[in-house]
């Protein structure tokens, strides 16, 4: 169990309404939205208290004042619960640190003055965006809907999407100073069960103040927060999170956070699409291939640039060496500042586009490449033949579905530019290596991260680097281990005869 705040662990009741008003205003500091309103009826006090913008005050009025003040019985916490219907998960409480808890969640109490208790009504009012389309991970083809900061929407939108009763959704709250409500969801008859108790056991052994978004709990739960790649794949399209959820994998989700957590995730998932899985399979694997190779292209183009320019001018054939050559005459910075120049310049403009308001934004990314990079050449800082590898490569960096790989990608230019422009290819070798051992020693929720390129999992293979047609796709990734391996009898799913023949 994890560490609270050192609060009253022992019943405080029955205590005078006016010392309770006093304890609670206390403990929130006067705080003017705690909402403490005293009733009398037959000689006896009813104390209603709450915080007025966390509970649905139409909700409070309708179903808690109205009846209560109506009521003719004698005022007890059992006449009460009779009388006034109790909403799913209410109860009496008698432990102070558990009214404060709950009254942080939207929770409206009743005390009865001389009782042993209170009774509590969850009525919280969440404010919630609709629906909408996703922003970071843009989809053409396939369902268009988003995850929103509600934490009840999106448990509506994955109960749709997946309508089994064998879906698990464990409730879990992390958080010291502020409390937060996070599901931990998987497919009991599918998901590994030892993927679910590492995934249980990280999220219940968590201790910190608070947890603000799904992206900051997962670098708190990551197998190694010193590596720069992202080790969980965050999700904002339910029906991503729905589909790895049905191929038995776990599912993390936080209140008040867009994103969902996927995990285990290996290198090779952050480049697949949704729109894969609604293509023509052939289409698929050709976009799929394409983004593998995009990968090279935008981490290992500019560097063999500089490395060749600068050591190894024996590889480049003698057309375009004469080229190069007359295109760098006037520029008096070796290759190595030049291809950093350019790459930062990219990186401004891209960050000051994602900053600005949107049409703003695309106008200074648009604008400012042209404008900057004719005035570069004009200039004499940079070659013609540069700002196309640079450009090259910005594009290949962008075809990565997920953001968080797609900014890894682009970070690891820059330090495999300076090793091309110390050592040559020499140098890209190196890093290449470096890469690889790295690659091969991360996990993900202990698996490795290289699956199933590393262990070697043939029957994987087409379901990461390319895709067969549906009918074979029968078998769930074996890799991970699920309970279940297989998504249907493949015996079964022969194509039937037309009815006339």
């Amino acid at each position: 169990m994890r560490k609270r705040r050192k609060q009253e662990s022992s019943s405080l009741f029955p205590i005078k309404i006016d010392q309770f008003e006093k304890l609670l205003k206390s403990k929130f500091e006067n705080n003017p939205d705690l909402s403490f309103s005293v009733y009398e009826h037959e000689n006896k006090k009813a104390a209603v208290f709450y915080i007025s913008y966390l509970v649905d005050l139409e909700k409070a009025e309708e179903f808690l004042l109205n009846l209560l003040l109506t009521m003719q019985k004698e005022w007890t916490n059992a006449s009460i619960q009779n009388e006034i219907p109790l909403i799913s998960g209410d109860a009496t409480i008698n432990k102070l640190e558990d009214i404060l808890e709950k009254i942080l969640l939207g929770t409206a109490f009743i005390y009865i003055e001389g009782e042993d208790s209170v009774v509590s009504y969850m009525m919280p009012n969440k404010e919630k965006r609709a629906l909408t389309k996703a922003e970071t991970e843009s989809v053409v083809i396939g369902p268009q809907i988003a995850f929103t900061e509600s934490l009840v929407t999106n448990l509506n939108v994955i109960r749709w999407s997946i309508r089994s009763t064998d879906l698990v959704m464990e409730k879990i709250l992390l958080g010291k100073e502020t409390i937060h409500e996070v599901r931990l969801i998987y497919l009991k008859s599918v998901a590994n069960e030892t993927d679910v108790n590492t995934m249980r056991e990280r999220l219940k052994t968590l201790e910190v103040n608070s947890i603000d978004d799904s992206s900051v709990l997962a670098q708190y739960i990551e197998d190694s927060s010193a590596s720069i790649f992202p080790q969980f794949y965050l999700t904002e399209l339910p029906d991503r999170f729905a589909y790895t959820i049905t191929q038995g994998r776990v599912g993390v989700i936080v209140e008040n956070s867009p994103t969902a957590i996927i995990a285990p995730s290996t290198f090779l998932s952050f480049f697949e699409s949704t729109e894969d899985l609604y293509m023509r399979w052939n289409t698929g694997s050709f976009l799929r291939i394409l983004r593998f190779l995009s990968v090279f292209i935008a981490i290992f183009l500019t560097p063999m640039y500089v490395a060749a320019v600068t050591y190894h001018y024996e590889i480049i054939p003698s057309d375009l060496l004469i080229s190069i050559g007359q295109s760098r005459a006037g520029v008096p910075f070796p290759p190595i500042f030049e291809a950093l120049f350019l790459e930062l310049m990219i990186e401004l403009l891209r960050e000051a586009g994602a900053r600005l308001p949107t049409k703003v934004g695309q106008t200074i990314g648009i604008v400012g490449g042209v404008v900057v990079g004719t005035a570069a050449v004009q200039a004499g800082i940079t070659s013609n033949i540069l700002i196309i590898f640079i450009t090259i490569s910005a594009l290949a960096s962008f075809t990565a579905p997920s953001y968080l790989m797609g900014t890894t990608i682009r970070v690891l230019r820059f330090p495999m530019i300076i090793l091309a422009g110390i050592l040559g290819i020499v140098g890209i070798i190196f890093g290449i290596c470096f890469l690889a051992i790295h690659l091969l020693k991360l996990t993900s929720l202990g698996r490795p991260y290289l699956t199933p390129i590393y262990p070697f999992q043939m029957k994987d293979l087409n379901k990461v680097l390319f895709r067969l047609p549906p009918n074979f796709q029968w078998r769930r990734f074996l890799s991970f281990q699920p309970k279940d391996t297989s998504r249907y009898d493949k015996t079964k799913a022969k194509k039937k005869k037309d009815i006339d023949e």
